[in-house]
Order: structure tokens, then C-alpha cells, then sequence
């Protein structure tokens, strides 16, 4: 068990924390996946491929690491999530055999493990989606604000990569208790399928959020559109008819230079604040309908009937890509915080060089202030997995940002302590 510290701060940028670095063997770390206590925003858990584990008791100064493991395997799309209790969820995909790829079970179900403890141990898990031989990819959870329930939504592949017509992929949505071991048989979602190829053909990007009365909320891409469904019954049953709520210019399956891949898939959000814009659902993704990639927004006031235009956040010109966005609202303050990678102070389209932004905004997404947030740029060779997601957590001002850092052929793992004004 390692601890790791904070390096010093460039003027303007809040201090950078390094969380994990490759040792040079196994899977090199990315996916990083981040949540907070809401009770009290110094107990801090994150999480990374393949099955590393992070928790820090100071607000993410210093961490202690961790291997997560399960009886039904781990093997990476981490998820970590808090609930108002204090729990934590750490859902990932499994290995049931350990074996890997070489193995048919592998991917075989949904896996969610349990923290009592803010990280220092965690339950066996259990498993949901088990319909073999299909595979349950990508996955993500939300718990409910009484902390009673969990929901989890993900994409089952009839066979993943798989060219057959006959094969599609489809939204599954499962629920458990607070223990987060018994999960209810899945319901599809998606009214539409997809296709298996693991691109914008590909029905991805399923991330459930809860509203302030118990609805369970989901948007995920599929070709140019981003879709919406809701249920009013705690996941039991959905709207009869999937609802188009944006465009998603060119697809979630995004092209950026140095990266080997890169998805703008949605991730939704609901305030759970008493501020003015409580229960306001937001709606977060990359895409390119102005030539280059750009971090986009709407949101509903009518649980998703109506949505804003769509907004831009980064606040930069044209011709410099941003990528891999992820959201969160802060339950105490009501406000919005959106991290991506961004180019923006390239001095051409070409340079790879990518720094962390944070946009935030405090007036219900009306205004946004982006902040960089890493002290540090670094350049992408293209030649790693580089993972799929960055993750965002905030609660009563404590924002931590987590992202994948690339560095001579090798990936560590950071965040930010990015601390706001008490009184904005």
C-alpha cells in the first residue's frame, strides 16, 4: 500500500495530485472514476483500470491504493459512486474464470461491490444482466436520494464486435437495495437497437441519473441523435417511446489526434440542491458540428418533455479540439462542473498538446467560467489505451476532477484540488 502527495501549484491552477503511475506491468492505468462523501467531502474513492482502487480520508491530498477484487473478477469500465448514506459502489465489468480474454464468460454480467467504510474494504458483489452468451459492456450507476436504492444502465451486446445483421446491441436498466448485491431483472430501455461494431452504429453511453422524486432518468448516443427515457416507478417500467433530445453531430465515436479513441457519449445529471434550479435535468457531450470538437449542453425544467437549446461550454475560438467530457452537479450548491481535455492554447490544430479544463457554472448553466485545472500539459502518442472516460465529483464547493496522464509511454493518474469560494 502506497501514499502519494501533492505536488507544488503553478500560480492560477489549483494543486495537481498524482493518485497512480504504471509500475510497468499489467494493465497501465486510465477510466479513472471518482465520488465523494456527500456528508463530508474529505472522504474521497476513486477508481481505475483494471482494478485499482484509491481512497483518500483528507479531501484527495493523500491517497492509499488498493486492489479491488471479486469472486465474479474485475476487470475494468470502473464506476465508483456515493450515496447519500455515505456508501460508496464500485461497478465494473467481470472475469468470472480470471482468465481474461481467452475467456467466454468474460463480460458475462454487471458487476457492483459495496463500501461501508469510505473504500477500505468491500463487499463480494453482485452480479446483474447474466444472459449468456451475451455481453454487458460500459456501464454506469446512480444511488437514489433516500440512499434505499441503486440503479445501474448499461449496453448489452449481443456479440461484442460482432458483424452479423442479426446481432444489436440495447439500453438495460437494473435495480438493488442499498446493499447493492440482489438486482432485479433487467429492463430494455432503448427502443431502438443498435448495431455490435462499438461505434456510432452502436447503441453506448447509458448514464442514469435520479430525480428529486424518485424518477430514474437515462440519455445514451446512437447514431447522430442523443435519446431519453424516464421511469416513474423506480426503474420498474419506462415511457412507451424513446424521446431524440439533441443532435450529436458526427456520432459519439469521435476522431482527436494522439488518442486511439475517443467517444463524446452523453452523461446526464440532476440537481439535487435547494437552490433555485433543483431537479433540473442536464445532459453533457462532445461533438463536431463546428468542424472541430466542442462541449455541449441542454437541460429540462419538465422531467425531459422540453430541452434548452443546445450550449456550448468551452470558451475558446474555433479549430481546437475538446474531448472527453464528463459532469457533475454539487448537492449542496446547485452548481454545474464539466472537466474535458482540452487544446484550446495550441498554436495550431496540429499540436497534440492537451491540458484539463474545468467549466463551471453557478446560475443553472447560464454562464460558465472555464478554469485549466492541470498544472501540467502533456502530448499523446496514440499508441496506448488510452480509456474511454474522465470522471467529476463536487460536493458544497470541493471539486476533483480525475483524468489519465500520458508521459513517455506511460499513464498515471491525477486530480485536482480545485476549491471554490464559500461565498460566490
Amino acid at each position: 500500500m502506497a501514499w502519494m502527495t501533492a505536488s507544488s501549484a503553478l500560480a492560477q491552477t489549483p494543486a495537481n495530485v498524482q493518485l497512480d503511475v504504471w509500475s510497468g506491468t499489467g494493465y497501465q492505468p486510465c477510466e479513472p472514476s471518482i465520488a465523494m462523501d456527500p456528508n463530508d467531502p474529505n472522504v474521497v474513492v476513486a477508481g481505475s483500470i483494471l482494478d485499482n482502487v484509491y481512497r483518500s480520508s483528507d479531501g484527495g491530498a493523500t491517497w492509499t491504493k488498493d486492489k479491488l477484487t471479486s469472486p465474479l473478477g474485475v476487470f475494468g469500465d470502473p464506476c465508483v459512486v456515493a450515496g447519500p448514506t455515505g456508501d460508496f459502489y464500485f461497478l465494473h465489468l467481470s472475469d468470472p474464470e480470471g482468465k481474461g480474454w481467452s475467456s467466454e464468460a468474460l463480460l458475462d454480467r454487471i458487476v457492483c461491490q459495496r463500501s461501508k467504510n469510505g473504500g477500505k474494504s468491500w463487499s463480494k458483489g453482485g452480479g446483474m444482466g447474466l444472459a449468456p452468451p451475451k455481453d454487458q459492456d460500459k456501464e454506469w450507476a446512480v444511488v437514489s436520494p433516500d440512499g434505499q436504492s441503486i440503479h445501474a444502465c448499461w449496453t448489452q451486446f449481443d456479440k461484442y464486435g460482432s458483424e452479423l445483421p442479426g446481432d444489436s446491441t440495447v439500453i438495460l436498466c437494473s435495480s438493488s437495495n442499498a446493499k447493492g448485491k440482489v438486482w432485479s431483472e433487467p429492463v430494455r430501455v432503448s427502443d431502438k437497437a443498435g448495431d455490435c461494431l462499438d461505434g456510432d452504429g452502436t447503441a453506448e453511453g447509458a448514464v442514469p441519473a435520479v430525480g428529486v422524486n424518485g424518477e430514474v432518468y437515462v440519455a445514451w448516443a446512437l447514431g447522430p441523435w442523443i435519446y431519453f427515457d424516464k421511469s416513474l416507478d423506480a426503474g420498474r417500467t419506462w415511457s412507451e417511446e424513446d424521446r431524440i433530445v439533441a443532435d450529436i453531430v458526427g456520432g459519439w465515436d469521435q476522431n482527436i489526434d494522439g488518442i486511439g479513441r475517443v467517444n463524446g457519449m452523453p452523461v446526464t445529471v440532476v440537481d439535487h440542491s435547494n437552490g433555485p434550479h433543483r431537479g433540473r435535468i442536464y445532459i453533457n457531450w462532445t461533438d463536431t458540428r463546428n468542424g472541430d470538437s466542442d462541449v455541449w449542453l441542454t437541460h429540462s425544467d419538465d422531467g425531459g418533455e422540453t430541452w434548452s437549446p443546445t450550449q456550448r461550454l468551452n470558451t475558446d475560438g474555433p479549430e481546437r479540439d475538446q474531448f472527453f467530457t464528463w459532469m457533475t452537479v454539487d448537492p449542496v450548491r446547485g452548481d454545474v462542473h464539466v472537466v474535458f481535455y482540452d487544446r484550446r492554447h495550441n498554436e495550431s490544430k496540429e499540436d497534440r498538446s492537451t491540458h484539463v479544463v474545468v467549466a463551471s457554472s453557478t446560475d443553472g448553466a447560464e454562464n460558465w467560467v472555464n478554469r485549466t485545472v492541470s498544472e501540467k500539459a502533456f502530448v499523446p502518442e496514440g499508441k496506448l489505451f488510452f480509456g474511454d472516460y474522465n470522471n467529476i465529483a463536487a460536493v458544497d464547493g470541493h471539486v476533483r476532477p480525475i483524468w489519465t496522464h500520458e508521459e513517455n509511454g506511460v499513464l498515471s493518474v491525477w486530480t485536482a484540488l480545485l476549491d471554490l469560494d464559500p461565498n460566490p
